[in-house]
């Protein structure tokens, strides 16, 4: 900015020459004057050099710095004036210029500055200290940057600071103290950063204070007393904090208030009244979204200046004052979100004013004036959804053309619905949905193509008939939310509803739709939530729906769908719950479906046909909650790779074919609440890990093959949590189990392996003295005349001779086996008779003991049934 300007009247130039003159005369007579201006003049050239050299200037909004021969004070957003010091820097006005970079400490050196405004810019960085050694700076404003660290304490220096802007802004840290006893500060807005601590206790404690806006922080304590007396208030903003306590009641009785915004704290106790000031200059009073309680009081009727009156979201109560109806200037008036009660106020309907009414979400009751859309000509919005009206909706609502949004959801209007809804050609929202209204969906879908600027349509929950006409096509290309369920809609889905290309939400379940799902489904690609159940659906899924990639919920259970599961479902990578239960689905299930990562809250194919085994690729689910594939046709062993699923809470596989023992892998589900495996071809024995589980409230193995002893601990300890029915061999467990006891069982087994071992060793006993008599018989028959040479002594027989006699331990020359060894016959070269030969098994406990007894016993017996001890 140049620091002269040349005046439209020629009559100011005696008063330049005048000026310039003295000027001259000054410098003459002070020669050392024009040294120390010059070094002023470079000293603030400098300093803003340096501050431009950390910025970046992708606009090219400072080009003209760039300039050597343009003097300083003719650069972009710079200001010089002063009558003593005309070419020193007093304003720096840089908002809104894409600059970059951070704030230099060089700011210090311009001395003479009064007011920087850097806000909307793209600054980082930390504010400077620095900047507290300008004595004559007034106005600070860096908001909207990207600032970081905290607020410096020092800022006190700058005396003559009368406004500090520093809001959205990443600050941290608490408000300096010194703030509070800062005598000329007017405006502090330090809004959307990230403070906390308190409100300095003395802010308020200056006259000066006229603006206070510390509102989205993370502020904590209560509003300080000071504060709350401060006579020369003008504004207070303190919403979107961690305040705590009462409202103080001198806060609502001040005479220069004229915006009170607390919304969104933790305030409690009731509203304080404003009965004592009877001229209230109060134009917005926000107390929404805090725990306030008690009734509204009557003297808010008294603030006639009043234009916005948020309560909403508290646990108000009692019923809505009369009074509030003689606020004749009131534009906003939001009650919702309470527990008020009673008949709503005639008069309020009255008030023509009014452009928001929120009611919603209390116990009123009430119906609508027949004048309504005349009373109020400027209401905007109409939201008294959740409520106890009933009646007719009027029709002359119909002519209220500023109406944007209509919420009368969930309430008990009855009657039909007009096809006159069309001519609200400003409708953005429109949700009459969970009434009792009537009437034929096909005329008031076509009525709302004229409103193009619709983005929320809910008419779910009624008794509306008919079918859907082809213009759904022709609904606002803005629309993002549809909910038609919970009707009486029949016949098919016209392909045309693939023109809604921008919905993100589509309800048309609990209808009676028949026919197949038309592939254009696919082309709403912006969808996040998609709802056809419970209707007739047939045919197969198509396999566009593979293209609905941003989808998160699908549901499409309750239809007759047949033909496989599409693997194109193995796009969806958003998909996060998917029921396709109750239909005829067949097949396999992809392997390109259970290794969808993204199902982290349910996948449920339960009741349908499909066959074979699960994937392996089912332990991909490993964030999945709920896993419902029961009552199929599935086989096969449950695949280990289920124990990968560790997030598992309910695991639902009864009703199908499934064979094996339950598997080990199951200990790492120690989250399950529920698991049902009954109903299937399961063996093996119950792992007693299930009974370690803390999370299990249901666990049901009945009708399979299981065996071995119930577990005790954990849910095997209640009945009416665990069943175990339709195992025949199984036993033991809790005594409301009803099963056999397992000991029992073990004696019979027992008992029987007894019998079975004294059976085998009389047999044994038996043909082993069998043999023995036919050995001695012979011997008998055999005549003998005289002694054998062996009979006085023993011989050397060699292993050789045995082997060769036994023609190698022939089993054609087996006499028999004993718990020590076998027996042998042969014949040796030496002797003429067949002698018998046995042999120990070393390895057996006790043979050789029992070798050496046989030989002693032997040796020193005599009887016609024992042989002689040829050799050993």
């Amino acid at each position: 900015m140049s620091i002269s300007h040349a005046p439209s009247s020629n009559s100011f130039w005696p008063y330049v020459v005048i000026f310039l003159s003295l000027s001259f005369v000054s410098f003459s007579f002070h020669p050392s004057s024009a040294a120390t201006f010059t070094l002023q003049n470079h000293t603030d050239r400098q300093a803003l050099l340096s501050f431009k050299s950390l910025l970046s200037d992708p606009m090219g909004n400072l080009a003209s710095w760039n300039n050597e021969s343009l003097h300083f004070c003719d650069w972009s957003g710079i200001t010089c004036g002063g009558r003593r010091h005309p070419l020193r820097v007093t304003a720096l006005d840089l908002d809104s210029q894409g600059l970059a970079g951070s704030v230099s400490p060089s700011f210090a050196n311009l001395t003479f500055l009064r007011r920087i405004n850097l806000s909307n810019n793209q600054l980082h960085g930390r504010i400077p200290q620095e900047l507290s050694l300008l004595p004559r700076l007034q106005y600070l404003d860096v908001s909207t940057n990207s600032l970081v660290g905290e607020i410096p304490s020092n800022f006190t220096r700058c005396t003559n600071l009368k406004s500090l802007s520093l809001r959205n802004n990443m600050l941290e840290g608490e408000i300096p103290r010194e703030f509070g006893s800062h005598s000329k500060l007017q405006i502090l807005s330090a809004t959307g950063n990230n403070l906390t601590g308190g409100i300095p206790p003395l802010l308020g404690s200056s006259l000066s204070l006229t603006y206070v806006d510390l509102g989205s922080n993370g502020l904590t304590g209560s509003i300080p007393p000071f504060l709350a007396n401060c006579s020369s208030l003008v504004s207070i903003d303190l919403s979107q904090n961690g305040l705590t306590g009462k409202i103080p009641h001198s806060l609502f009785n001040t005479s220069s208030l004229q915006t009170i915004n607390l919304f969104k704290n933790e305030l409690t106790g009731g509203i304080p009244s404003f009965s004592r000031i009877r001229a209230s200059p109060l134009v917005l009073l926000a107390l929404s979204m805090n725990s306030l309680s008690g009734s509204i009081p009557p003297s808010l009727g008294n603030l006639s200046s009043l234009l916005y009156l948020a309560l909403s979201d508290n646990y108000l109560e009692g019923s809505i004052p009369e009074s509030l109806s003689k606020i004749l200037g009131l534009k906003v008036l939001d009650l919702s979100i309470n527990n008020l009660s009673g008949r709503m106020p005639p008069p309020l309907y009255n008030l023509s004013s009014l452009a928001y009414l929120g009611v919603g979400n209390n116990w009123l009751f009430g119906t609508l004036p027949p004048d309504i859309g005349i009373t109020l000509p400027n209401l905007q919005s109409l939201v008294m959804q959740s409520s106890l009206f009933r009646g007719h909706i009027p029709a002359s609502l119909y002519n209220a053309s500023k109406i944007q949004m209509l919420d009368l959801s969930k309430n008990l209007f009855k009657g039909s619905v007009s096809s006159n809804l069309g001519s609200l050609k400003n409708l953005v929202e429109l949700n009459l949905g969970e009434n009792q209204l009537q009437g034929n969906v096909w005329s008031l879908l076509s009525s709302l193509t004229n409103c193009s600027l619709l983005e929320r349509l809910g008419l779910h929950d009624n008794k509306l008939e008919g079918t859907l006409p082809a213009s759904i096509g022709n609904l606002s290309t803005r629309l993002e939310r549809l909910w038609i369920g919970g009707n009486q809609i029949s016949r098919t889905i016209p392909v045309e509803i693939g023109n809604l290309v921008n919905l993100t939400v589509l309800f048309i379940d609990a209808n009676r739709f028949t026919g197949s799902i038309p592939p254009t489904i696919g082309r709403l690609q912006n969808l996040n939530l998609l709802d056809m159940s419970g209707n007739k659906f047939s045919g197969p899924i198509p396999s566009s729906i593979g293209n609905l990639t941003q989808l998160s919920e699908l549901y499409m259970e309750e239809n007759e769908l047949s033909s496989n599961i599409p693997t194109s479902f193995g796009d969806c990578g958003h998909l996060d719950i998917l029921n396709l239960s109750y239909n005829a689905l067949a097949g396999s299930i992809p392997k390109e479906l259970v290794a969808l990562s993204s199902l982290t809250q349910a996948l449920d194919l339960s009741h349908n046909n499909l066959t074979g085994s699960i994937p392996m690729e089912v332990g991909s689910l490993i964030n999945l909650d709920c896993l419902n594939i029961s009552n199929n046709r599935l086989s096969g062993a449950i695949p280990t790779t289920l124990g990968a699923c560790q997030h598992l809470e309910f695991l639902h596989l009864e009703g199908n074919f499934f064979q094996g023992n339950i598997p080990q892998s199951f200990v790492s589900l120690r989250g399950l609440v529920e698991l049902d495996l009954s109903r299937n071809n399961l063996s093996g024995r119950i792992p007693e890990f299930f009974g370690s589980f803390n999370s299990l409230q249901y666990l049901n193995l009945s009708v399979n093959d299981l065996e071995g002893e119930v577990p005790k601990d954990g849910v095997f300890g209640n009945s009416s949590e665990s069943f175990v029915f339709g195992n025949k061999r199984l036993c033991g467990g809790d005594p409301g189990l009803q099963l056999p006891p397992c000991s029992v069982q073990a004696s019979k087994r027992n008992s029987c392996k007894i019998i079975i071992i004294i059976i085998a060793s009389v047999v044994a006993i038996l043909c082993f003295c069998f043999l023995l008599i036919l050995l001695q018989l012979r011997k008998r028959r055999e005549k003998s005349p005289s002694v054998s040479p062996m009979e006085d002594r023993y011989i050397t027989i060699s292993y050789n001779d045995i082997l060769k006699a036994t023609d190698g331990f022939s089993s054609a020359n087996l006499v028999g086996t004993g718990s020590a060894g076998s027996v042998y016959k042969g014949k040796l070269d030496c002797e003429e008779k067949f002698v018998a030969v046995k042999v120990f098994n070393i390895q057996q406990v006790g043979a050789l003991k029992s070798f050496k007894t046989e030989c002693e016993i032997i040796r020193n017996v005599r009887h016609n049934n024992l042989v002689k001890i040829i050799t050993s």
